[in-house]
């Protein structure tokens, strides 16, 4: 797997301060993506061990809450090794803190493929919030938060993955209805 950055001390992709990785390769081309140059597999460089052992050392600090997944598409039938690997590495080390990721797929995309492809199902066992859906261009709206469209969704995906359906996420728990979609 490549990628084609890391931020760090990032505060735009997921709640707090966090660590995102923008994973190369995507298949879904949509149109208005803001990253085009992303969805070539074989962009940026080769993830490795040492890449990895960045992460985690970014990760150590109280005030980050967490690691972010990007792409291009961290779903990828060629990525998800990989991602699942990290996100293991991450919630071993770190189980406090939340591991965000952003698809194209929808959650239930994901479920479906999550039946043959063990280790996608144990990335979704793994993060905690899924931004779902390709963006769409007529749809954008810059108001909306951690979304690039409004058919986008925020998931809960441990309350979604208990029983199989969506359960939109909330930061505030006055307003956590967890109403299912």
């Amino acid at each position: 797997m490549n990628y084609c950055n890391i931020k760090f001390c990032d505060i735009a992709d997921g709640v707090g301060v966090r660590t995102t990785l923008f994973v190369s390769g995507c298949r879904r081309h949509c149109k208005g993506c803001f990253q085009p140059e992303t969805w070539n597999f074989s962009y940026g460089e080769p993830f490795c061990d040492d890449t990895l052992s960045k992460i985690l050392e970014s990760l150590e600090p109280y005030y980050v809450t967490g690691l972010t997944l990007l792409g291009g598409e961290p779903f990828e039938p060629e990525s998800t090794g990989e991602v699942c690997r990290i996100c293991t590495a991450v919630k071993e080390r770190f189980p406090q803190k939340s591991i965000w990721a952003f698809s194209g797929f929808t959650f239930e995309e994901l479920l479906n493929r999550a039946e043959m492809e063990p280790s996608l199902k144990e990335i979704l066992q793994k993060i905690d919030v899924l931004v779902d859906g390709p963006f769409v261009q007529d749809l954008h709206d810059i108001t909306l938060r951690f979304k690039g469209s409004k058919n986008q969704r925020i998931i809960d995906v441990a309350a979604s993955m208990s029983d199989g359906t969506v359960h939109l996420w909330s930061d505030d728990p006055q307003y956590a209805t967890h109403d299912m979609v």
